[in-house]
C-alpha cells in the first residue's frame, strides 16, 4: 500500500517522551504519532495496565502514520535519552475548579519527578503541559536547575489557537489567515493582544464587513470571554479537555525538534519585558531546537501591559505561597 501520510518532520532518531497515560498524554502521543513529530514516542504512567493498552492501541494504527516506535512502561526508564519530555501527569481541572486550584499538588508532583526524568533523560527539552502551567512551569524550572530556555510550558498556544478561530469565524476567513495572541496567564487573567492582532494585514480594529466594524469593543470582550471559559464549558460536557490539547502540544514538539523557528506563545522565564521580571508566563516567543527563546519586542497597549502585570503578580503570588 503506498504511503498517503506525511513523513516525519523531525530528524531521524529523535524521541519524544509523555508522562502520563491519561486523555491528555494518549492524545499528545497520538497526535505526535499522526503527525510524524518524532521516530519514538515514550509513554510513561504508574498505572502498569493502563499504559500497556494505550500503547497497544496506538501501536494498532502504525500501518496508517509515518513509521513510529511507540513503547510504554511504569518504569520512568522508558524516557532513556528522550529529545523532549512532555510533563501531563498531575490532578485534573474538575468541573468548576480554576487550574491555579490545582497548584499545590501538582507542583509537589513535579518536584518529586523531575529529578527522575533528568537522571535518564539528561538532555532533555522539558515541557509541562500539567496545570496550572505557568506555576508549574517556574517549579520545573526550580528543581531542575535547567537554564531557561529548556523548559517551555505549552502556555497560551492552545488559548491563542481558539482566539484566531473566533476571529476568522467573525472576519469570515481561514483561521491561517489570523495572527493573534493570548498572553499572561493560562487561565482566569489572560490577555488577549488585540493591539498586534492581524487579519491579513489588516489590523482587526479596521477590519469591516459590508462596511461596518467587525471588531467592537464588544465584540472583542465577547471574544475575550469565550476563549477563557471555553476549558470550563469542555470540561463541563465531557470531564477533560484533550484533542485541542494534545495538537498544540504536538505542535510546539514539531516547532523544537524540527527546528522551525515558529512565533509561538509558550510559557517561559520572563526577563526583563516593559519591567515584568522573573515569572514565568506567556509571551510570544522563538521556539526552535534549542527551546524558548527571547520574546517577540511587542509593545503592548497601556491596557494591555497592565493587565500583563496583574496576571504575572497572581502567577508570582501562587508561587510565592509555595515557596518556588
Amino acid at each position: 500500500m503506498p504511503q498517503l501520510f506525511p513523513v516525519h518532520s523531525a530528524p531521524h532518531g529523535t524521541k519524544v517522551a509523555v508522562v502520563g497515560a491519561g486523555a491528555v498524554g494518549s492524545t499528545i502521543a497520538y497526535a505526535c504519532q499522526i503527525h510524524g513529530v518524532a521516530h519514538t514516542v515514550a509513554l510513561h504512567d504508574t498505572d502498569a495496565a493502563k499504559v500497556r493498552a494505550q500503547v497497544l492501541d496506538l501501536q494498532h494504527g502504525s500501518m496508517f502514520t509515518p513509521t513510529t516506535a511507540i513503547i510504554g512502561s511504569d518504569d520512568v526508564g522508558v524516557c532513556a535519552d528522550a529529545d523532549v519530555v512532555v510533563i501531563t501527569a498531575g490532578a485534573k481541572q474538575r468541573p468548576g475548579q480554576s487550574r491555579m486550584e490545582l497548584a499545590e499538588a501538582n507542583v509537589a508532583m513535579c518536584q518529586a519527578l523531575v529529578p527522575r526524568l533528568l537522571a535518564v533523560a539528561p538532555e532533555a527539552i522539558l515541557v509541562p503541559i500539567t496545570n496550572p502551567v505557568d506555576v508549574v512551569t517556574q517549579a520545573v524550572l526550580s528543581v531542575s536547575g535547567l537554564p531557561a530556555h529548556r523548559v517551555v510550558g505549552s502556555g497560551t498556544v492552545l488559548d491563542s489557537s481558539r482566539l484566531r478561530s473566533l476571529i476568522s469565524e467573525r472576519a469570515g476567513v481561514g483561521v491561517p489567515s489570523v495572527r493573534a495572541y493570548i498572553a499572561g496567564e493560562h487561565g482566569d487573567s489572560a490577555v488577549p493582544l488585540w493591539s498586534g492582532a492581524f487579519v491579513g494585514s489588516v489590523p482587526v480594529s479596521d477590519w469591516k464587513v459590508d462596511g461596518a466594524p467587525t471588531f467592537t469593543q464588544a465584540v472583542r470582550d465577547d471574544i475575550a470571554r469565550t476563549v477563557t471559559n471555553a476549558a470550563y464549558e469542555v470540561i463541563a460536557g465531557k470531564g477533560a479537555t484533550n484533542y485541542a490539547v494534545g495538537l498544540a502540544a504536538a505542535y510546539i514538539l514539531d516547532a523544537i525538534l524540527g527546528d522551525q523557528r515558529l512565533i509561538l506563545p509558550v510559557s517561559s522565564l520572563v526577563q526583563d519585558f516593559h519591567g515584568i521580571d522573573g515569572v514565568c508566563m506567556s509571551l510570544p516567543r522563538l521556539v526552535d531546537r534549542s527551546g524558548a527563546g527571547m520574546p517577540e519586542p511587542v509593545t503592548p497597549s497601556p491596557e494591555e501591559l497592565a493587565r500583563l502585570r496583574s496576571s504575572a503578580a497572581q502567577i508570582r503570588k501562587v508561587c510565592r505561597d509555595l515557596r518556588l
